[in-house]
């Protein structure tokens, strides 16, 4: 007698966190990058004018743009024991958000969901740290791809502690339907 093979639900589920920049100015070119009269590199052009794009920013976009400047930001490190430890570093933490993403919107529960997302805020959390040694160590004076790395960093710190509490709230609320009428520690 053949048994049914039990399938988990694999549904994807994709982060609304969409955000809208304010801006006065926007450079395009054909692909669709930001970028200045002199094909600066876009977000770093962008920080250091201190302009923001109208663009509507998707999480995955800006994680895939943050990993990038991550990239460019270790290979700007000196080529020392030191420089080297911490471009590692830098590089493992900071590359790392955006595929745990990408794990969280194929999540295959709601648990999994948040713990994913734990880890993306837990690598953003070692980045920003390495991002700070980094300035303080004066490895990168003046940079406009540190100063983004920081910025942005504090950002998308923000954006996934909001994000892992409404998803720990949503699956209370699920668990426990009637636990949103009482406020907490209290009952009837």
């Amino acid at each position: 007698m053949k048994r049914a093979k039990h399938r988990t639900s694999n549904v994807e589920r994709r982060t609304s966190n969409i955000e809208r920049r304010t801006s006065n100015i926007e450079h395009r070119t054909s692909n669709d990058h930001y970028r200045t009269p002199n094909d600066d590199s876009g977000a770093a052009w962008l920080l250091r004018e201190g302009i923001r794009t109208g663009r509507k920013y998707d999480l995955e976009e800006r994680l895939l743009e943050f990993a990038s400047e991550i990239i460019d930001l270790s290979e700007k490190l000196p080529n020392s024991r030191a420089g080297n430890h911490v471009a590692g570093q830098i590089l493992h933490s900071g590359t790392s958000p955006y595929p745990n993403h990408g794990e969280a919107e194929s999540a295959e529960s709601r648990d999994d969901f948040i713990h994913k997302l734990k880890i993306c805020l837990k690598e953003l959390r070692e980045t920003l740290r390495w991002a700070r040694l980094i300035q303080r160590k004066g490895w990168a004076k003046n940079d406009s791809t540190l100063l983004y790395v920081l910025s942005e960093c504090d950002e998308l710190i923000r954006i996934f502690c909001s994000s892992v509490q409404t998803a720990q709230k949503n699956a209370l609320a699920r668990k426990h339907p009637d636990a949103s009428r009482y406020p907490s520690g209290t009952t009837s």
